[in-house]
């Protein structure tokens, strides 16, 4: 077995702000696992909104450098390594850990309920709350990797830890089924990307609200129509015409869901990109008796129910773009430009 290092190379965010604040260094401690942890070194690691929302303090109510700017609502303790999408090789373990996980490839749960040995009142994100993948190596709760049997890359296998567990989330969160006529905006990101591949594997109707520029592409994924995202959705599908929005834009136009959905329809958000101030009227809430879930800390068995998808060839990875580690900083620039399909990530 390869020995292990005592530094490693990793990108650190310094504080809250701009792309300078992401400081690549070949010098950073690698971390030792407690007792239930194991070490991973890590391969590959996705780009995600929440890198760049954790890093420009976009979370918090107040200012950038508040109590609240993070993914939690707590003060993230700089320098922090962040990266939420994790594929890696398990290198070693802690004491309480079967030492046969050595030289497993997993996927790591972001949304975590341990890490080490402090009991964890409130979950914490991968990356956020700890440092995460952007990094050579990373430790986390054994429980929190997950081994699998597939024949994808580390790349893509990296793409899907998040965005995939979040649309796996909120479809079962709302209780998409195969009787279910699914729309789902930003339908061309990773979430996005996500939900249309994992609601056609439940069977449903999916309308994917994209560019259209990116139609076929979406088709291919699945969908079985496609809507323009600057489209009048009351004008383009109808009133009382879906069951379920999957809602990862919110923005200006976020009173026409309310309008397509049927009566005791779902709606579940996790994600606000075109805006995060909407405007409700209640009464469309109430006269419909509508139902909505906000969705962030997975469901218990939402990632096992992933990965046993991602076994069983239900999910397609979608990787836009690869690039190493060092060039973060143009690999977040492409992600906030929007012009990419599916997942970027950085190979470690």
């Amino acid at each position: 077995m390869t020995a292990i290092p005592s530094k490693m190379k990793g990108v650190q965010l310094i504080g809250h702000g701009g792309p300078e604040m992401l400081e690549y260094r070949e010098d950073i401690a690698v971390p030792t696992p407690s007792a239930n942890q194991v070490l991973i070194r890590v391969s590959a690691a996705g780009v995600n909104n929440t890198d760049i929302n954790t890093r420009i303090g976009w979370y918090s109510k107040g200012d950038a450098d508040s109590e609240d700017a993070s993914w939690s609502g707590v003060a993230l303790k700089f320098p922090r390594i962040q990266g939420a999408d994790v594929c890696g090789t398990i290198v070693a373990v802690g004491k309480d850990v079967d030492s046969a996980r050595i030289g497993q490839r997993v996927i790591i749960e972001p949304s975590m309920s341990e890490y080490g040995e402090q009991p964890l009142t409130s979950p914490w994100y991968f990356g956020s709350e700890c440092d995460g993948g952007f990094a050579e190596y990373t430790v986390v709760a054994s429980k929190h990797a997950f081994s699998l049997d597939t024949d994808l890359t580390d790349i893509e296998l990296a793409s899907l830890p998040c965005s995939y567990s979040t649309a796996e989330n909120m479809l079962t969160r709302a209780g998409v089924n195969a009787n279910d006529k699914v729309l789902i905006s930003g339908a061309s990101g990773g979430v996005g990307s996500a939900a249309v591949q994992l609601a056609k594997a439940r069977g449903a109707y999916v309308i994917a609200i994209t560019s259209p520029s990116k139609n076929q592409e979406l088709l291919a994924l699945g969908a079985d129509e496609v809507v323009a995202r600057d489209a009048n959705l009351v004008k383009a599908i109808g009133t009382n015409s879906v069951n379920v929005v999957i809602d990862l834009v919110a923005g200006d136009a976020w009173p026409q869901f309310l309008e397509v959905l049927k009566p005791k329809g779902r709606y579940a958000v996790s994600g606000a990109i075109g805006g995060a101030m909407v405007e409700l009227d209640v009464r469309t809430l109430y006269l419909k008796d509508l139902s909505f879930f906000g969705c962030t800390v997975l469901e218990e068995g939402v990632f096992q129910s992933l990965i046993n998808w991602i076994e069983t060839g239900k999910v397609k990875p979608i990787v836009a773009k690869s690039l190493p580690l060092k060039e973060i900083n143009t690999m977040q620039e492409l992600f906030q430009q929007k012009k990419h399909t599916g997942k970027l990530v950085l190979e470690v």
